[in-house]
């Protein structure tokens, strides 16, 4: 059971990376962040939201360890705990933050638990 876990759960971490990853604007547009007078940002979203998680995930399922796994998962718990923040400071479109915050938090929840036991 905790093999399939692994396996979808960095499938679904590399499938969403390839978002960032290959797509940056519709990855931008989706998080409400389009480019202004720069196209840096796309690099970010390629850089931090893509390719990050693209390399995360495969190279836990090359790896096949248990902590690196488990350190995917701290990655999400990072980024869920930065939409929790968010919802406090930054009044941001709160459906969207709980979506994804959701997303990362059972992705987290879901490596941590699997592998951290």
């Amino acid at each position: 059971m905790v093999d399939v876990l692994n396996l979808s759960a960095s499938l679904l971490t590399i499938g969403f990376g390839l978002f960032g990853f290959l797509a940056p604007r519709y990855t931008a547009a989706a998080l409400d962040l389009a480019p202004t007078e720069s196209t840096m940002g796309l690099s970010e979203m390629r850089a931090s939201v893509g390719g990050l998680f693209v390399v995360a995930g495969a190279a836990a399922l090359w790896l096949d360890e248990p902590l690196a796994y488990a350190m995917i998962g701290f990655a999400f718990v990072g980024a869920a705990l930065g939409r929790a923040l968010s919802l406090l400071f930054d009044d941001p479109p709160r459906r969207k933050v709980l979506i994804f915050g959701g997303i990362e938090a059972a992705l987290a929840a879901a490596f941590l638990g699997a592998n951290l036991t």
